[in-house]
């Protein structure tokens, strides 16, 4: 089950997943004709999909939607929670509605997606992967919300994988710095934030969709089978570096 999975890394999610030979339940909210696109995709790959409408920012929506999985398909093995959003501002600009429509649909999706699909899970001894980012483990100017949300999900992964190791369900997190989707466009398009970005990420590139969506299809695997708890920077090796000036020697 992969939240938000019609467009962006999460369509990506979807895809590297059924690739792997996993049964995909596409969660959509707005995005009906991209989410039917990529059932069709995938089921013409020889895969196995469908879409699930649901607000994952409404706690019985979200349950409302496991059951009808479990009614379909009988189990779930993993969850990778990817919804999200981000609105700008400071914290002296923030309206409440903003910071209530980041919370919610990012950090309060989690939760609700998470304690749903938790029983069912210990019963496969599943695993779940949460899509953070980098601004869950470091500060950005001016976007105060989702560097709360971010963070609460960071930790809340690591309290998760502490309560249902036992219970042998593996809770992760991949927290992806700046990729090519269409969230990103308009920072892409701007030549002097793309060009402090590739001036910082030791790759000096961007990130693939599919990139960030190996990592999460590697966390959701038998071979992460003793990773837990892990909060995974998937950015280039952006928050490898300090910030200071890079000494390079000369050559020749």
């Amino acid at each position: 089950l992969v939240t938000g999975a019609a467009r962006g890394v999460g369509r990506q999610i979807a895809q590297a997943l059924a690739a792997a030979g996993a049964t995909v339940a596409v969660n959509y909210l707005a995005s009906r004709t991209h989410a039917d696109t990529l059932v069709a995709e995938i089921t013409a790959a020889g895969g196995t999909a469908r879409a699930y409408a649901a607000d994952v920012a409404d706690h019985e929506a979200v349950r409302t939607m496991v059951g009808s999985v479990l009614d379909e398909f009988g189990r779930i093995d993993v969850l990778v929670n990817n919804a999200g959003l981000g609105r700008r501002g400071r914290v002296q600009d923030m309206t409440d509605e903003d910071w209530r429509l980041v919370m919610e649909t990012s950090l309060d999706s989690v939760f609700y997606a998470s304690r749903a699909a938790m029983p069912h899970l210990v019963a496969t001894r599943g695993a779940i992967v949460n899509v953070a980012s980098i601004s869950g483990l470091r500060g950005d100017g001016g976007t105060i919300a989702y560097n709360a949300a971010k963070g609460a999900i960071v930790n809340m992964t690591r309290g998760m994988a502490i309560d249902a190791g036992p219970d042998g369900v593996r809770v992760n997190a991949v927290c992806p710095g700046l990729t090519i989707t269409p969230m990103t466009q308009r920072m892409r398009d701007n030549e002097t934030v793309l060009g402090t970005y590739l001036d910082r990420i030791p790759l000096a590139r961007p990130g693939g969709a599919d990139e960030i969506a190996a990592a999460i299809a590697f966390l959701a695997s038998p071979d992460a089978s003793y990773v837990n708890g892990v909060a995974l920077a998937v950015d280039g090796g952006l928050t490898a570096w300090t910030g200071q000036p890079v000494w390079r020697p000369k050559r020749g």
